[in-house]
């Protein structure tokens, strides 16, 4: 074996552990996302959190707080049936920005899940979540 080919060896066996290592991150990383299947979420399609925004949008200019509106995503194109509510609440104003927390609830085969996020309303008229 000439200096090259041990080289050579050296290089295959790196490759060899570092392709061992990435294969194992990737792995975990997919087993640490186990949690959202099968959850409302998993089955969202963009046209389906194109409805749930427009709930929001709907609910936090018309809503008072702890009022709630139903939602579907009945019309999508979806053949997984998603609804839930949407609940404004905590309205807040600071520096003339008008903040309120909404709790987003989904049902999907039976599985339900909530996000309560802060959005504010920006001078268009949009409300936007809060990045926290």
């Amino acid at each position: 074996m000439n200096a090259n080919s041990g080289g050579l060896a050296r290089s295959l066996a790196r490759c060899g552990v570092i392709g061992a290592l990435w294969a194992s991150c990737v792995c975990a990383f997919a087993t640490n996302l186990n949690f959202l299947r099968d959850t409302p979420i998993s089955y969202m399609k963009p046209p389906d959190r194109q409805a749930l925004n427009q709930a929001a949008q709907h609910a936090l200019n018309t809503k008072k707080d702890g009022e709630s509106m139903t939602w579907s995503n009945e019309g999508t194109g979806n053949p997984v049936r998603i609804d839930g509510t949407v609940t404004p609440r905590d309205t807040t104003e600071s520096g003339g920005e008008t903040c309120r927390k909404i709790t987003l609830v989904a049902v999907a085969k039976g599985q339900t899940q909530s996000l309560t996020p802060t959005a504010c309303k920006k001078p268009s008229g949009e409300w936007r979540i809060k990045k926290q």
